[in-house]
């Protein structure tokens, strides 16, 4: 069974989306510049194979329902190419998707975790979206975080780290480019 990891673009100030996130600003007002770093014509080699490593090791994704209405029209597919699980309140089917589907829990993040966990196998389980990762982080169901610090004050937005009490983590790699610090933790059990 691989992992469950968090992985978040920040700012400098912990800031994971701007302010007023919605259609028009699916990352919230100045967010988009978190992710810069990533789709930029030129990417450094470093950012590249942090990506790549990233991308190679998804075999589901859990995502929250606020992350899946901002983000679908952008991506207009799965998040990634693996079976997507959407923590809702709202039943709904299946929404089968050029490269895999998204799947919506009403039970709870385990059912969630547990139904991601059984279709990643070996591979690691994605969490996306700060209150999403705030439930797993507060539930102790993530094992690793990796922060793409990027050298960016945003002063408002969404924080992922507010609000969770007293989490230990292990830093267990640290990767730097000039756009953007990847750090990689353990969370201590």
């Amino acid at each position: 069974m691989g992992a469950v990891v968090l992985y978040k673009s920040m700012s400098l100030d912990g800031f994971v989306a701007g302010p007023d996130i919605g259609a028009e600003h699916p990352m919230g007002k100045g967010g988009m510049r978190l992710h810069e770093w990533m789709f930029t014509d030129q990417p450094d080699p470093r950012d590249k194979e942090v990506l790549a490593t990233m991308s190679a090791s998804v075999g589901a994704v859990v995502v929250g329902k606020r992350t899946f209405d901002v983000g679908l029209p952008h991506w207009q597919d799965t998040p990634y190419p693996a079976p997507t699980f959407v923590l809702t309140h709202q039943t709904r089917d299946e929404l089968v998707m050029k490269s895999a589907s998204f799947t919506f829990v009403t039970d709870s993040i385990e059912a969630a975790l547990k139904a991601a966990q059984d279709a990643a196998g070996d591979k690691d389980v994605i969490v996306m979206g700060a209150q999403t990762g705030r439930q797993f982080l507060r539930g102790g169901l993530l094992d690793e975080l990796l922060i793409n610090l990027v050298p960016v004050v945003l002063g408002s937005g969404s924080r992922l780290l507010e609000d969770l009490g007293h989490i230990e983590l292990t830093r267990t790699q640290v990767i730097a480019s000039d756009a953007v610090t990847h750090l990689r933790f353990r969370v201590v059990k």
